[in-house]
């Protein structure tokens, strides 16, 4: 009987079986690290159409820059974004992560990117509405920095394979990443979005399990 793969090894086949499957995945589409962290804050419980339906109306209004959204009132920025769902709350979590880039560092994101990893996630944490989950893909896909994003599909996927307790912490699925894999912000980046089509795919909340590109998997 040969032996259990590794933690490492089990991560490792997993990026190359759904890199085999799906390919490059390009993500995240956005035009400008600005761009990006917006999209973080409207990409929270929606999907992406609407993201993209709201970054347009921002877009066509000259609204897409820290000081336009910065000197807007709240009930201007909720219309804007309606199509990403919960607009007020949105309006509001957009208006506190404004106001903290232009507060901390001018409305300057290259001013940002001269701040250390850890230290960045705290001030990020410190920002109403910014959770794990939206501070780490600011910090990976606008900042460029490794550190892995845990979502619900990544939890789901890891869980049904028995690589991790569904229970499990965030911090704890995010220290088996960063244990287990190199700290490589392109590595980081493709690897997450594979996870997500890979959830949105196949691994659904009801999952379709044939001609998984996981299955099989060894455990």
């Amino acid at each position: 009987m040969g032996e259990s793969p590794t933690e490492a090894g089990l991560l490792t086949e997993v990026f190359r079986r759904l890199h085999d499957a799906f390919g490059p995945q390009h993500w995240w589409p956005g035009d400008g690290p600005f761009e990006v962290m917006v999209g973080a804050v409207l990409t929270q419980n929606t999907n992406w159409g609407n993201v993209e339906r709201a970054i347009e109306n921002l877009k066509k209004a000259g609204a897409l820059a820290p000081a336009a959204i910065h000197g807007m009132s709240r009930e201007r920025l909720a219309g804007l974004i309606r199509p990403a769902g919960y607009f007020n709350v949105k309006a509001e979590r957009l208006k506190s992560l404004v106001g903290f880039l232009v507060g901390r560092y001018s409305g300057r994101v290259s001013r940002m990117k001269r701040v250390g990893t850890e230290r960045l996630r705290r001030q990020l944490l410190e920002v109403k509405g910014v959770g794990p989950e939206t501070a780490d893909s600011i910090l990976l896909y606008a900042l460029e920095r490794p550190v892995f994003v845990i979502d619900a599909y990544t939890k789901r996927v890891l869980s049904r394979h028995g690589i991790m307790d569904a229970s499990a912490s965030y911090d704890r699925f995010q220290e088996l990443f960063h244990a287990s894999l190199p700290g490589d912000v392109r590595l980081f980046n493709e690897y997450h979005a594979l996870l997500v089509r890979l959830g949105k795919d196949f691994c659904r909340p009801r999952p379709r399990c044939e001609r998984c590109p996981l299955s099989g998997l060894p455990s």
